[in-house]
């Protein structure tokens, strides 16, 4: 699918009473929009991923997938801040003619969302039937929700919350710090903190999986080992695989957004807030996830008013919402059909 880039001339304002000039967003449409304009299948991805949600996603979306490509409309918008075609650090500021880099604004969940809108009026969607998105995406959906309380008809929300916990908050700031001790992240060359960012993507990879996870797939048979563990492989190898594909000034703009997740901001108390959504909601957890543990869906399914929760017995910890296609597929399927 190629990708399309939406281009929003003019000031775009920030929740940090900032602001960005001649934003762009890229975007990737699948399918068609019928007559009625109501088969909108709107996908938020979450920290790392891109616009292409038939790769990253392709067994919950494309032609024949619980997310049918042939029956519905999906869009998929990569996230301001991110390095996948939308403005971020990577972009040239218009007012300054450098790249932002270290300088890139401070954005927040409800400024992606706020894009996403913007995007959603310029292709001439005045309705969306499901809004859907794990993790992160999931904090998207949920905050779009409450800002256009008329426009979404459905959430399916995938091991989220419905605000940061300490525990994330405390994750992406030793992440943070490991990306700030890379001296090079404080330049805008392009590989700027790039041994920074390999060292975050660890961290990163011991809060997706879980112990278990890693003792079936990376115990080494040689007992005889003094170094060279598979363990270690596995975690060098992972973070030279989004050295090669992300930028680190992106993934630490993008995980103090997510530090600013919280449906509270300014609305009242989590109950009360939770309260008003009213959008039928299909929330899924996965029973090993410690990332986003389930009881932060539990507690969200107890809150809010129309929600049902399926939890999914995995081993794969929070990376399980973008393995477990199967499970997913069955959990929305059954949530469709009712």
């Amino acid at each position: 699918m190629q990708q399309s880039v939406f281009k929003h001339k003019g000031i775009f304002k920030l929740e940090s009473g900032a602001h960005l000039s001649d934003i762009e967003i890229a975007y990737c449409a699948y399918g068609k929009l019928n007559a009625e304009k109501n088969n909108v299948v709107w996908v938020c991805h979450a920290l790392t991923a891109n616009a292409d949600c038939t790769d990253w996603w392709s067994g919950v979306v494309g032609a024949n997938k619980i997310i049918d490509t042939e029956k519905y409309f999906v869009v998929c918008a990569n996230i301001l801040g991110s390095c996948y075609g939308s403005t971020s650090p990577k972009n040239i500021n218009p007012e300054s003619n450098e790249k932002y880099g270290k300088r890139f604004p401070l954005i927040t969940i409800r400024d992606m969302v706020n894009a996403h809108i913007a995007l959603r009026k310029n292709l001439g969607i005045e309705e969306i039937k499901i809004c859907m998105g794990g993790s992160m995406g999931g904090y998207q959906a949920m905050e779009w929700a409450l800002m256009e309380k008329n426009v979404i008809e459905k959430l399916i929300l995938l091991c989220t919350s419905a605000r940061e916990s300490a525990w994330g908050i405390a994750i992406h700031t030793a992440q943070r710090l490991a990306i700030e001790a890379d001296e090079s992240f404080y330049t805008n060359t392009e590989n700027a903190g790039a041994k920074g960012l390999k060292a975050a993507r660890a961290i990163g990879m011991l809060t997706y999986r879980n112990y278990a996870a890693f003792a079936q797939t990376q115990t080494d048979d040689d007992d005889t080992k003094l170094d060279n563990y598979k363990a270690a492989s596995y975690i060098h190898h992972q973070g030279d695989k989004l050295v090669s594909r992300f930028n680190a000034h992106s993934y630490h703009v993008l995980t103090k957004a997510m530090d600013s997740h919280n449906i509270t901001r300014n609305r009242g108390s989590i109950e009360n807030v939770l309260s008003t959504v009213k959008n039928k909601t299909l929330l899924i957890g996965i029973s090993t996830d410690f990332l986003c543990p389930n009881a932060e869906q539990v507690f969200m399914a107890k809150h809010l008013p129309n929600a049902e929760l399926k939890i999914i017995e995995s081993g794969y910890g929070h990376d399980g919402f973008l393995i477990e296609w199967l499970k997913i597929t069955e959990a929305i399927s059954d949530f469709l059909e009712n």
